[in-house]
């Protein structure tokens, strides 16, 4: 299967990575490349319909009408917010367990079957999103009942779901059977963060099984009406719940590629492995924060949600926060690689494409689409700028400023590590994750600018032609074009990796392994036989403290921002 790989296998099925010393299987690597290949193919698909929805958000151009733009910007969230991720989800998930475990990958046929399925229910979506007959039936992302989306609609949506639970229980049979063989060992971090992730995500996914099995009952005329809210309820599971799953994913890839390619070491395995923990009991409250005007929603449940139980999800990602940048630190001092406090950091290998993806990655999901996160997550924020354009300036920060880039990172390395093919267009690889990353940090500040300040609304392709709206066009219109114009650099930043994926595929250069990054050879001063904990982490503590000093200016901003709209009268 997928005859581009140069590599060689022992009788068992079996090579070692030279770059890595991972044993991986031939049965892991295959559905690798068969997910991973596919996730590419949704981010190209998906690309092109960001580009036309850019360009019709830029009031300038306008480039398409209302029922268009509802068509188009549906293919564009189902493809890359959905499909996009999902494909390279599994793929995770089996890097994760039987790459790092040196296992075959147990069952591989059934992975097969949730790729066809999984397939299947994305090419009946896309086909659903463009033959819908009525206008008012193209399905949205969310298609709350009672309005109608197409019954084949529902059926993509269901067979998607399904497909993916199929596909995540390849990994989680490889991992029972490491555990029986070895029941006193623990898992590796990676490996148990890919664990929590396919918890996380079975979950997601059963909510999905539950919202659109009987939504497509409904549609086919088995039930006579659906329970809208019931539907909305259930919708956000899998709605907010699919994110989540990006987020574990996107972190487990973090810890992954920062010790390939940087030479990080873990700073504290019982503190990474706490913080999953804590993801999995809390994460995925963070779904409240969609329902927070919702009448059959109590103030009581709203409050725990937006209080308490947020602050387990918080504190994980603060513990994320600190310790992958630490270990990165402490990792890269113990090989000799840069003093003072922060030449760890500026000696990096920048110019290598799946280190710049995964730190850029680090920072702007932190700093962009972590604090707003957490802002939104409280009700009294959340309730004056959630129907704006901030909100999705805030999903675009941590979806694609954080996980794509993240996702991307790892897309390098495949090329290399799975499929044995080096990058072409050398230059313009280590150039692309800043033009990706820096036009889209533009793209999602211009959004969240317009949004709380301005009140431009989401889900519309135009602010011009809305009765009653009480903000002004003259002051956004600036703010647009930015948007407009940054974003169309953003398609082109990430056609350039799709191009560079590609060609690295057909035309690449075979790539005859060796030590990636900058990390071999080790320090001469003996320190990889010294405790981690013994080298300096100061240059992380400063940085979290830039970080936190921004998470205080940007809350206490929203909290006067607020102050301004309930006016107390005398």
């Amino acid at each position: 299967m997928f005859g581009l790989s140069t590599y060689t296998y022992d009788d068992g099925g079996f090579r070692e990575c030279s770059t890595t010393g991972l044993r991986i299987h031939k049965s892991a690597e295959d559905m690798v490349k068969l997910f991973g290949l596919t996730a590419i193919v949704a981010l190209a698909i998906g690309g092109i319909f960001a580009l036309l929805v850019a360009l019709t958000r830029w009031e300038l151009v306008g480039l398409l009408g209302p029922g268009d733009y509802y068509t188009v910007l549906s293919a564009h969230a189902w493809n890359l917010l959905i499909f996009w991720m999902v494909f390279m989800e599994i793929a995770i998930l089996y890097v994760g367990g039987a790459f790092v475990l040196g296992r075959r990958l147990s069952l591989p046929s059934l992975a097969k079957v949730g790729w066809v399925v999984m397939f299947a229910g994305a090419l009946v979506i896309n086909v659903a999103i463009f033959t819908t007959s009525f206008p008012n039936e193209a399905p949205l992302l969310t298609s709350y009942p009672p309005l109608p989306s197409p019954w084949q609609f529902y059926l993509g949506a269901a067979l998607f779901v399904v497909g993916a639970i199929v596909a995540a229980v390849p990994f989680f049979a490889t991992v029972w059977h490491e555990q029986h063989e070895n029941p006193g060992d623990s898992l590796p971090l990676v490996t148990f963060g890919a664990f929590i992730t396919g918890i996380v995500a079975v979950e997601a996914l059963l909510g999905g099984v539950i919202t659109y099995v009987p939504t497509l009952l409904w549609r086919i005329g088995v039930f006579e009406s659906i329970d809208p809210a019931f539907y909305r309820q259930m919708y956000w599971i899998i709605g907010h719940g699919s994110q989540q799953i990006n987020l574990l994913a996107m972190i487990t890839v973090w810890y992954f590629l920062t010790h390939v390619i940087g030479g990080a070491e873990v700073a504290s395995q019982k503190v990474s492995r706490a913080a999953f923990i804590l993801y999995l009991f809390f994460i995925n409250m963070g779904a409240a924060h969609h329902l927070m005007s919702d009448p059959v929603v109590s103030g009581g449940w709203r409050m725990w949600n937006t209080s308490y139980a947020a602050y387990g999800a918080v504190i994980a990602s603060m513990i994320h926060a600190f310790a992958i940048p630490a270990g990165l630190e402490a990792g890269r001092r113990a090989k000799g690689k840069g003093g003072g406090l922060f030449g760890w950091l500026w000696s990096s290998p920048w110019d290598d494409p799946g280190f710049s993806s995964t730190i850029l990655s680090i920072i702007m999901f932190g700093f962009l689409g972590g604090i707003t996160g957490v802002m939104m997550g409280q009700m009294q924020l959340n309730m004056t700028w959630h129907n704006t354009l901030a909100t999705v300036g805030h999903f675009h920060a941590t979806v694609v400023l954080g996980t794509t880039l993240a996702f991307m990172g790892l897309g390098y390395y495949v090329l290399r590590l799975v499929f044995g093919r080096d990058w072409t267009f050398g230059s313009l690889a280590s150039i692309q994750p800043f033009l990706f990353g820096g036009a889209m940090a533009l793209v999602t500040l211009m959004m969240m600018y317009v949004g709380i300040l301005f009140g431009v609304p989401r889900r519309h392709p135009s602010v011009t032609d809305i009765p009653g709206t009480e903000f002004s066009f003259a002051a956004a219109e600036p703010f647009l074009a930015v948007l407009g114009i940054a974003a169309i650099l953003a398609v082109l930043g990430g056609a350039l990796f799709v191009v560079i994926a590609v060609s690295s595929l057909l035309v690449g250069d075979r790539f005859e392994g060796g030590p990636v990054g900058d990390v071999r050879p080790a320090a001469p001063d003996g320190g990889a036989t010294k405790s981690i904990h013994e080298y300096s982490m100061r240059g992380t503590f400063t940085l979290c403290l830039v970080f936190l000093a921004a998470f205080v200016v940007l809350w206490a901003l929203n909290w006067y921002l607020l102050s301004t709209i309930w006016q107390i009268g005398p």
